[in-house]
């Protein structure tokens, strides 16, 4: 009995563990699952805005996209959830079977100790047995035997109780796993419902793009013509501060503590806002006439919630705020021979020469054309980098 005790003990410490490590993953499927849901539902205001603008089919087919993209991530999600929901249904299966085995072999014993209580329930017996003993030692072995029988049975029945409690609750729990299981399932296929919406709807999108191509090439080109005028203005900024703090006497010096600082940061910086990005670094080719090279892309676009607020990601120092078509008010912030800007803002909050510090609020993001947005850039010297590789 034992042997048994220990085999039980160790099993419902492994399957503690494994409960404990379940749950963990549970709630990080949940908060992965919220945040993503949170990102599609913002990406469906921002499309509704667009639509009641009538705003140009490439800036819906931006969204759309992005949305596909989490949604795909979504069913993804929930892909590996219902693989982990499979995973434990067996072993909780397996669980049952054994604690099955062990509740046939706990009453088995059960039943012999009854029967040999039964057997000597008569006193007079157990009197005569003891008396018949060769020697002292052998009666009171007898004496002992008789003694413990009765308390011994009472034990094992409850150790029998307790093992179909347990085994009730492991029951119970597997009907709860079967029917998430099957709740996750639902979801996973309205998902897909809503990806094939949308992935119709991008390509009726792409139909009209191509049947309109001329007047979106020359939105395009008036895009152009904003991104190289915001590159440019960028490029001067930074040139002009580097040359400042370069210069012999100069009243403000690059700081490279601060700027060591920004470095050991990498992959650590706060998102100047919470959204989803919908327009990546790099250069990217037009998403339906692909031969058409799109201005190559220094920063990233968040989607955010209208008049959402933007954060500074570093502490630094407020070199010049500027507005410029299609962007309107951008703020630069200085960290040494690093800068962060900020762009399509509606309100600011600092003024130029102003010290910010990480998380101090910059303004608000401006709707331009139905798009809330915010274009984030950053710099080393003259060098645009990744955000998306700096950002935590």
């Amino acid at each position: 009995m034992r042997g048994f005790c220990y085999i039980m003990l160790a099993s419902l410490m492994f399957f503690g563990q494994a409960m404990c490590a379940y749950a963990q993953d549970t709630a990080e499927y949940e908060k992965r699952k919220a945040k993503l849901e949170k990102d599609i539902e913002l990406l469906d205001r921002q499309l509704d805005e667009i639509v009641s603008r009538s705003r140009g089919e490439l800036a819906r087919l931006t969204l759309v996209r992005a949305k596909v993209s989490g949604r795909k991530a979504l069913i993804k999600e929930s892909d590996r959830q219902i693989r982990r929901y499979s995973d434990e249904i067996y072993l909780t299966q397996k669980k049952i079977n054994r604690m099955n085995a062990e509740l046939d072999t706990l009453s088995l014993y059960y039943e012999k100790l009854i029967r040999s209580a039964y057997k000597n329930r008569d006193a007079r017996v157990w009197y005569m047995y003891i008396l018949a003993s060769d020697d002292l030692g052998q009666a009171f072995r007898r004496y002992s035997y008789f003694r413990n029988l009765s308390s011994q049975a009472r034990a094992q029945g409850e150790r029998i109780r307790t093992a179909r409690q347990a085994l009730e609750d492991e029951r119970s729990r597997l009907r709860i796993l079967k029917a998430d299981a099957e709740e996750v399932r639902k979801s996973r296929q309205a998902e897909l419902v809503s990806l094939q919406k949308e992935e119709s709807e991008i390509v009726s999108i792409v139909a009209q793009l191509k049947k309109n191509r001329a007047r979106y090439e020359k939105e395009l080109a008036a895009k152009k013509k904003q991104v190289e005028a915001l590159d440019r203005k960028i490029e001067q900024i930074i040139r002009e501060a580097m040359k400042a703090s370069q210069s012999k006497g100069a009243k403000q010096e690059i700081d490279y503590k601060l700027a060591e600082e920004f470095s050991k940061n990498k992959g650590k910086l706060p998102w100047p806002v919470q959204g989803v990005v919908v327009d990546r670094f790099g250069q990217h080719y037009h998403p339906v006439f692909t031969n058409v090279k799109l201005p190559f892309n220094n920063g990233i676009s968040i989607a955010v919630s209208k008049g959402a607020e933007v954060s500074a990601v570093f502490n630094g120092v407020v070199k010049q705020i500027v507005v410029m078509p299609g962007y309107n008010q951008c703020v630069l912030v200085q960290h040494g021979n690093y800068f962060s800007f900020y762009c399509k803002l509606k309100t600011t909050a600092v003024k130029p020469g102003d010290q910010v510090k990480t998380g101090q609020r910059i303004g608000t993001v401006d709707t331009i054309g139905g798009e809330t947005q915010l274009h984030f850039q950053i710099w080393q010297g003259s060098k645009p980098q990744n955000p998306e590789s700096w950002l935590r």
